[in-house]
């Protein structure tokens, strides 16, 4: 039993070994060391704001030190100043991402799978994209006022049109072959659905899904920025009013911690649905 132990550590240190050396001779690092670089990165950067500023070579006006906008969140966080339009602020994104990715991922299948509507319906939807959503939002604020509904639909213009061309794109480029393999083995419409399409399309719906929080925010506090009573936007517009530029730089650190921590989630429920996929190796 000894002996039989000791080959089985023997052959566990040699392929975690020929592992270790696949990732050098690839070029990968480990997260620990990426983290690491990560943040390396950031304290470089970070250091020589507050040093170009503290010697004069820019002007603190514009751009305030690091360590006062530090301050300055730290102040807002602990006295409870920030929560409050900071729950409105998710909301409104949340309620728009959710929306937004929804119908995209309907309209997106659907349109994929019915040539017809996809040709009907392709010249309407490629002129609503191209409009600038910024002159919509003088209307929702018309329509739904200065509660959270027009941050809403603002947002909701964000982030539709990202999911759908993305699940558009990749239901139609799933392989036909795949797709008339399953069809003579008898799968159904609903069984392709779930079987190969959503599947296959999964890695483009993700990839849209990272890059709509990010707009499903930046819906919501545009909006607040150009009407509102309330937010993270509503707060920004206010410190910029009184130009506290401390204030300005201190609501956009927490809106991008707030969405590197959404993004975080989102990778871990990605790594949990593709689990089934093999790596890729390069």
């Amino acid at each position: 039993m000894t002996l039989v132990g000791s080959k089985k550590n023997g052959l566990s240190a040699a392929l975690d070994g020929r592992g270790t050396r696949r990732r050098r001779r690839r070029g990968d690092i480990s997260p620990l060391a990426m983290r690491t670089a990560q943040l390396i990165l950031t304290a470089a950067v970070l250091g020589a704001w507050e040093l170009s500023v503290r010697t004069g070579l820019v002007d603190e006006f514009f751009f305030p030190l690091p360590s006062d906008i530090f301050q300055t969140v730290w102040l807002w966080v602990s006295s409870g100043f920030v929560f409050p339009h900071l729950w409105i602020t998710m909301q409104e994104a949340i309620l728009a991402f959710l929306v937004g990715a929804a119908a995209g991922l309907l309209l997106g299948f659907v349109l994929a799978r019915v040539r017809f509507l996809e040709r009907l319906l392709d010249p309407f939807l490629q002129m609503f994209n191209a409009l600038p959503r910024v002159v919509l939002a003088p209307i929702f604020l018309l329509w739904f006022g200065l509660g959270i509904w027009s941050k809403v639909a603002f947002g909701f213009t964000l982030v539709f049109f990202i999911v759908f061309f993305n699940t558009l794109e990749g239901v139609k480029s799933v392989d036909r072959v795949l797709v008339d393999n399953a069809r003579m083995l008898g799968a159904s419409e609903k069984q392709l659905l779930r079987h190969v399409f959503i599947p296959s399309a999964l890695t483009w719906i993700f990839s849209s899904l990272h890059i709509s929080v990010g707009f499903a925010i930046t819906g919501a506090v545009v909006g607040e920025y150009l009407g509102a009573s309330a937010g993270v936007g509503y707060a920004i517009a206010q410190a910029q009013g009184v130009f506290d530029t401390k204030g300005v730089f201190a609501g956009m650190f927490i809106l991008m911690i707030v969405v590197l921590i959404i993004d975080l989630l989102v990778n871990r429920l990605e790594r949990h649905l593709l689990r089934w996929r093999p790596a890729q190796s390069s």
